[in-house]
Protein backbone atom coordinates (compact mmCIF):
# COMPACT_ATOMS: atom_id res chain seq x y z
CA UNK A 1 0.00 0.00 0.00
CA UNK A 2 1.35 3.45 -0.95
CA UNK A 3 1.35 5.70 1.59
CA UNK A 4 0.92 9.50 1.25
CA UNK A 5 2.09 11.97 3.63
CA UNK A 6 0.89 16.09 3.47
CA UNK A 7 4.76 17.37 2.75
CA UNK A 8 3.44 21.21 1.71
CA UNK A 9 4.26 23.86 4.26
CA UNK A 10 1.57 25.05 6.23
CA UNK A 11 -0.79 22.08 5.44
CA UNK A 12 -2.94 20.68 8.18
CA UNK A 13 -0.79 17.30 8.88
CA UNK A 14 -3.48 15.29 9.71
CA UNK A 15 -4.76 13.62 12.83
CA UNK A 16 -3.22 10.58 14.10
CA UNK A 17 -4.02 8.51 17.37
CA UNK A 18 -1.36 7.47 20.00
CA UNK A 19 -2.22 4.78 22.28
CA UNK A 20 -0.97 4.60 25.40
CA UNK A 21 -0.94 7.95 25.84
CA UNK A 22 0.40 8.87 29.25
CA UNK A 23 3.44 7.15 28.70
CA UNK A 24 7.05 7.81 28.63
CA UNK A 25 7.70 7.80 24.86
CA UNK A 26 3.80 8.42 23.78
CA UNK A 27 3.84 11.61 25.72
CA UNK A 28 7.34 12.72 24.09
CA UNK A 29 5.82 11.70 20.66
CA UNK A 30 2.37 13.53 21.23
CA UNK A 31 4.60 16.61 22.65
CA UNK A 32 6.67 16.37 19.24
CA UNK A 33 3.29 15.78 17.24
CA UNK A 34 1.43 18.91 18.49
CA UNK A 35 4.56 20.85 17.74
CA UNK A 36 4.24 19.98 14.18
CA UNK A 37 0.69 21.18 13.74
CA UNK A 38 -0.98 17.64 13.86
CA UNK A 39 -4.43 16.63 15.71
CA UNK A 40 -4.21 14.14 18.19
CA UNK A 41 -6.36 11.54 19.60
CA UNK A 42 -4.61 9.53 22.95
CA UNK A 43 -5.54 6.56 24.17
CA UNK A 44 -5.86 6.09 28.18
CA UNK A 45 -7.38 4.48 30.58
CA UNK A 46 -9.36 7.26 32.47
CA UNK A 47 -8.44 11.18 30.86
CA UNK A 48 -9.52 12.96 34.23
CA UNK A 49 -6.88 10.70 35.91
CA UNK A 50 -4.38 13.05 37.64
CA UNK A 51 -1.64 11.30 36.17
CA UNK A 52 -2.56 12.62 32.60
CA UNK A 53 -3.18 16.04 33.35
CA UNK A 54 0.83 16.80 31.49
CA UNK A 55 -0.72 15.99 28.41
CA UNK A 56 -3.05 18.81 28.78
CA UNK A 57 -0.64 21.36 29.50
CA UNK A 58 1.61 20.36 26.46
CA UNK A 59 1.73 23.46 23.72
CA UNK A 60 -1.22 23.06 21.02
CA UNK A 61 -3.00 20.59 23.20
CA UNK A 62 -5.96 22.57 24.55
CA UNK A 63 -6.97 22.72 20.59
CA UNK A 64 -5.13 19.53 18.77
CA UNK A 65 -5.18 16.90 21.52
CA UNK A 66 -7.97 14.62 22.36
CA UNK A 67 -8.13 11.86 25.18
CA UNK A 68 -10.46 8.94 24.67
CA UNK A 69 -11.04 6.77 27.47
CA UNK A 70 -10.08 3.20 25.87
CA UNK A 71 -8.51 -0.22 27.05
CA UNK A 72 -6.46 -2.44 24.40
CA UNK A 73 -8.53 -4.72 25.49
CA UNK A 74 -11.51 -3.89 24.37
CA UNK A 75 -12.03 -2.87 20.65
CA UNK A 76 -14.75 -0.87 20.58
CA UNK A 77 -12.96 1.84 22.56
CA UNK A 78 -9.98 1.41 20.22
CA UNK A 79 -12.07 1.93 17.28
CA UNK A 80 -13.65 5.11 18.50
CA UNK A 81 -10.25 6.65 19.12
CA UNK A 82 -8.79 5.76 15.97
CA UNK A 83 -12.16 6.92 14.01
CA UNK A 84 -10.97 9.75 11.49
CA UNK A 85 -7.28 9.63 11.93
CA UNK A 86 -4.93 9.16 9.22
CA UNK A 87 -2.43 7.40 11.06
CA UNK A 88 -1.98 5.53 14.19
CA UNK A 89 0.95 4.94 16.48
CA UNK A 90 0.99 1.94 18.86
CA UNK A 91 2.99 2.71 21.36
CA UNK A 92 1.27 1.24 24.33
CA UNK A 93 2.49 -1.73 25.93
CA UNK A 94 2.41 -3.77 29.03
CA UNK A 95 5.90 -3.32 31.27
CA UNK A 96 5.40 -5.88 34.33
CA UNK A 97 7.46 -5.60 37.36
CA UNK A 98 10.63 -7.84 37.81
CA UNK A 99 7.76 -10.77 38.09
CA UNK A 100 4.09 -11.15 37.23
CA UNK A 101 2.35 -14.90 38.98
CA UNK A 102 0.63 -15.74 35.21
CA UNK A 103 2.73 -14.32 32.45
CA UNK A 104 1.35 -15.70 29.69
CA UNK A 105 -2.48 -13.87 31.05
CA UNK A 106 -1.01 -10.59 32.62
CA UNK A 107 2.11 -9.98 29.74
CA UNK A 108 1.56 -12.16 26.98
CA UNK A 109 -1.94 -11.74 26.20
CA UNK A 110 -2.49 -7.98 26.59
CA UNK A 111 0.21 -7.26 24.65
CA UNK A 112 -0.77 -9.49 21.83
CA UNK A 113 -4.46 -8.97 22.06
CA UNK A 114 -4.28 -5.17 21.99
CA UNK A 115 -1.64 -5.10 19.06
CA UNK A 116 -4.44 -7.21 17.12
CA UNK A 117 -7.47 -4.88 18.28
CA UNK A 118 -5.38 -1.75 17.61
CA UNK A 119 -5.06 -3.11 13.59
CA UNK A 120 -8.73 -4.61 13.45
CA UNK A 121 -9.47 -0.70 14.50
CA UNK A 122 -7.01 0.31 11.62
CA UNK A 123 -8.47 -1.77 9.22
CA UNK A 124 -11.82 -0.81 9.55
CA UNK A 125 -11.24 2.75 9.84
CA UNK A 126 -10.35 2.94 6.02
CA UNK A 127 -8.51 6.35 6.43
CA UNK A 128 -5.10 4.98 8.09
CA UNK A 129 -3.02 5.54 5.49
CA UNK A 130 0.04 3.76 8.15
CA UNK A 131 0.33 2.27 11.23
CA UNK A 132 3.47 2.35 13.28
CA UNK A 133 4.39 -0.12 16.22
CA UNK A 134 6.71 0.26 18.70
CA UNK A 135 8.27 -3.07 19.30
CA UNK A 136 11.35 -3.34 20.71
CA UNK A 137 14.97 -4.73 20.78
CA UNK A 138 13.77 -7.42 23.04
CA UNK A 139 12.15 -8.69 19.73
CA UNK A 140 15.47 -8.81 18.33
CA UNK A 141 18.41 -9.79 20.62
CA UNK A 142 16.79 -13.03 22.43
CA UNK A 143 19.07 -15.39 19.81
CA UNK A 144 21.52 -17.79 21.30
CA UNK A 145 22.02 -18.74 17.36
CA UNK A 146 22.79 -15.28 15.81
CA UNK A 147 26.45 -15.17 15.43
CA UNK A 148 28.23 -13.42 18.11
CA UNK A 149 30.61 -11.52 15.31
CA UNK A 150 27.68 -10.83 13.66
CA UNK A 151 26.07 -7.36 13.93
CA UNK A 152 22.41 -7.51 14.52
CA UNK A 153 20.31 -6.17 12.31
CA UNK A 154 16.15 -5.85 11.19
CA UNK A 155 16.53 -9.73 9.77
CA UNK A 156 17.31 -11.20 13.49
CA UNK A 157 14.32 -12.28 15.42
CA UNK A 158 14.21 -13.63 19.19
CA UNK A 159 13.83 -17.05 19.18
CA UNK A 160 10.47 -17.32 21.23
CA UNK A 161 10.62 -20.48 22.14
CA UNK A 162 14.40 -19.61 23.90
CA UNK A 163 12.63 -16.16 25.38
CA UNK A 164 9.63 -18.70 27.23
CA UNK A 165 12.01 -21.61 28.57
CA UNK A 166 14.75 -18.93 30.26
CA UNK A 167 11.45 -17.35 31.58
CA UNK A 168 12.20 -13.87 29.65
CA UNK A 169 8.61 -12.95 29.16
CA UNK A 170 8.50 -9.42 28.28
CA UNK A 171 10.41 -10.42 25.30
CA UNK A 172 8.22 -13.43 24.44
CA UNK A 173 5.73 -10.94 24.57
CA UNK A 174 6.96 -8.42 22.45
CA UNK A 175 7.94 -11.14 20.02
CA UNK A 176 4.79 -12.84 19.30
CA UNK A 177 2.99 -9.72 19.92
CA UNK A 178 5.18 -8.47 17.14
CA UNK A 179 5.54 -11.51 14.78
CA UNK A 180 1.47 -11.48 14.87
CA UNK A 181 1.42 -7.91 13.41
CA UNK A 182 3.44 -8.83 10.45
CA UNK A 183 1.09 -11.44 10.15
CA UNK A 184 -1.93 -9.32 10.09
CA UNK A 185 -0.34 -6.68 8.36
CA UNK A 186 0.30 -9.51 5.39
CA UNK A 187 -3.33 -10.75 5.07
CA UNK A 188 -4.89 -7.48 5.49
CA UNK A 189 -2.82 -5.32 3.31
CA UNK A 190 -2.04 -3.10 6.06
CA UNK A 191 0.81 -0.59 5.99
CA UNK A 192 2.53 -1.86 9.16
CA UNK A 193 6.49 -0.05 10.23
CA UNK A 194 7.52 -1.56 13.56
CA UNK A 195 10.06 0.55 15.53
CA UNK A 196 12.31 -1.43 17.93
CA UNK A 197 13.93 0.68 20.74
CA UNK A 198 16.81 -0.48 23.39
CA UNK A 199 16.61 1.01 26.86
CA UNK A 200 15.12 4.21 26.43
CA UNK A 201 16.61 6.83 28.80
CA UNK A 202 16.27 10.93 28.91
CA UNK A 203 13.85 13.18 30.73
CA UNK A 204 10.44 12.34 31.76
CA UNK A 205 7.52 14.08 30.70
CA UNK A 206 4.55 12.43 32.68
CA UNK A 207 4.87 12.18 36.47
CA UNK A 208 4.79 8.49 37.50
CA UNK A 209 8.31 6.65 37.08
CA UNK A 210 8.55 3.95 33.93
CA UNK A 211 10.19 0.63 34.47
CA UNK A 212 13.65 1.87 31.70
CA UNK A 213 14.35 5.36 34.23
CA UNK A 214 14.11 3.35 37.23
CA UNK A 215 17.32 1.32 35.90
CA UNK A 216 19.51 4.80 35.82
CA UNK A 217 17.60 5.64 39.09
CA UNK A 218 18.31 3.15 40.86
CA UNK A 219 22.82 3.26 40.03
CA UNK A 220 22.60 6.53 41.01
CA UNK A 221 21.33 5.51 45.19
CA UNK A 222 20.71 2.18 45.70
CA UNK A 223 24.62 1.64 46.42
CA UNK A 224 24.52 -2.03 45.09
CA UNK A 225 27.37 -3.70 46.87
CA UNK A 226 27.84 -5.83 43.62
CA UNK A 227 26.11 -4.32 39.78
CA UNK A 228 26.10 -6.63 36.88
CA UNK A 229 28.77 -4.59 34.60
CA UNK A 230 27.18 -4.93 31.18
CA UNK A 231 27.02 -3.28 28.31
CA UNK A 232 23.52 -1.43 27.73
CA UNK A 233 22.57 -0.02 24.70
CA UNK A 234 20.40 2.86 25.22
CA UNK A 235 18.57 5.27 23.18
CA UNK A 236 17.41 8.98 24.19
CA UNK A 237 13.07 9.65 24.28
CA UNK A 238 13.51 12.13 22.23
CA UNK A 239 15.27 10.38 19.64
CA UNK A 240 12.76 7.76 19.57
CA UNK A 241 9.67 9.73 19.37
CA UNK A 242 11.27 11.45 16.21
CA UNK A 243 11.92 8.00 15.11
CA UNK A 244 8.27 7.07 15.27
CA UNK A 245 7.59 10.41 13.55
CA UNK A 246 9.74 9.61 10.78
CA UNK A 247 9.02 6.72 9.80
CA UNK A 248 4.99 7.27 10.14
CA UNK A 249 6.05 10.38 7.36
CA UNK A 250 8.83 8.96 4.98
CA UNK A 251 7.06 7.33 2.03
CA UNK A 252 9.91 4.60 1.69
CA UNK A 253 9.35 4.04 5.22
CA UNK A 254 9.12 -0.10 5.57
CA UNK A 255 9.86 -3.11 7.82
CA UNK A 256 11.41 -2.93 10.97
CA UNK A 257 13.76 -0.30 12.43
CA UNK A 258 15.85 -1.10 15.25
CA UNK A 259 16.43 2.18 17.34
CA UNK A 260 19.44 2.48 19.28
CA UNK A 261 22.13 5.11 19.59
CA UNK A 262 24.86 3.87 21.97
CA UNK A 263 26.35 0.90 23.90
CA UNK A 264 28.49 1.37 26.77
CA UNK A 265 28.95 -0.75 29.51
CA UNK A 266 27.75 0.18 33.33
CA UNK A 267 30.77 0.83 34.85
CA UNK A 268 31.93 3.02 32.43
CA UNK A 269 28.33 4.62 32.35
CA UNK A 270 29.00 5.45 36.01
CA UNK A 271 31.97 6.99 35.86
CA UNK A 272 30.20 9.73 33.15
CA UNK A 273 27.93 10.04 35.99
CA UNK A 274 30.11 10.57 38.75
CA UNK A 275 32.53 12.97 36.77
CA UNK A 276 29.01 15.39 36.77
CA UNK A 277 27.50 14.11 39.75
CA UNK A 278 29.88 12.97 42.39
CA UNK A 279 27.62 12.78 45.48
CA UNK A 280 25.45 9.84 44.35
CA UNK A 281 25.27 6.29 45.86
CA UNK A 282 26.83 4.32 43.08
CA UNK A 283 27.81 0.67 42.73
CA UNK A 284 30.57 -0.31 45.34
CA UNK A 285 31.90 -2.89 43.04
CA UNK A 286 30.94 -5.15 39.51
CA UNK A 287 30.80 -8.41 38.08
CA UNK A 288 31.49 -8.74 34.85
CA UNK A 289 27.80 -9.77 32.74
CA UNK A 290 27.30 -12.02 29.39
CA UNK A 291 27.27 -9.54 26.72
CA UNK A 292 24.72 -10.00 23.13
CA UNK A 293 26.28 -9.26 19.64
CA UNK A 294 26.32 -5.50 18.69
CA UNK A 295 23.18 -4.10 16.99
CA UNK A 296 22.93 -1.79 14.66
CA UNK A 297 20.38 1.43 13.43
CA UNK A 298 21.59 2.09 9.97
CA UNK A 299 18.32 1.26 8.29
CA UNK A 300 17.24 4.13 10.71
CA UNK A 301 20.05 6.11 9.97
CA UNK A 302 19.54 6.05 6.33
CA UNK A 303 16.09 7.61 6.66
CA UNK A 304 17.55 10.56 7.79
CA UNK A 305 17.63 9.59 11.86
CA UNK A 306 19.90 11.61 14.24
CA UNK A 307 20.87 10.82 17.96
CA UNK A 308 21.92 12.75 20.98
CA UNK A 309 24.85 11.96 22.45
CA UNK A 310 25.15 9.93 25.56
CA UNK A 311 26.41 12.52 27.51
CA UNK A 312 23.12 14.99 26.90
CA UNK A 313 20.83 11.97 27.63
CA UNK A 314 22.49 11.08 30.67
CA UNK A 315 22.49 14.67 32.34
CA UNK A 316 19.45 15.39 31.34
CA UNK A 317 17.66 12.19 32.39
CA UNK A 318 19.23 13.01 36.12
CA UNK A 319 18.06 16.83 36.01
CA UNK A 320 14.13 15.54 35.32
CA UNK A 321 14.85 13.06 38.00
CA UNK A 322 15.77 15.84 40.53
CA UNK A 323 12.81 17.59 39.35
CA UNK A 324 10.47 14.84 40.12
CA UNK A 325 12.10 14.24 43.18
CA UNK A 326 13.18 10.87 42.62
CA UNK A 327 16.68 12.04 43.51
CA UNK A 328 17.73 14.71 45.47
Amino acid sequence: MLFYFVAKMGEKNGRVCVTGAGGYVASWLIKILLSQGYDVHGTVRNPGDAKNAHLMNLENAAVKLKLFKADLMDFDSILAAVKGCDGVFHVASPVPPTSVPNPEVELVEPALRGTLNVLKACSEEKKVRRVVIVSSVAAVMMNPNWPKDRVMDETCWSDSEYCKTTNNWYCFSKTVAEAEAWEYAKKNSLDVVTVCPSLVLGPMLQHATNASSLVLVKLLKEGYEEAENKVRKIVDVRDVAEALKLVYEKPEAEGRYICTAHAIKTRDMVQILKEIYPTYNYPKSYKEGSDLAEMSSEKLQRLGWKCRTLRETLVDSVESYRQAGLIQ
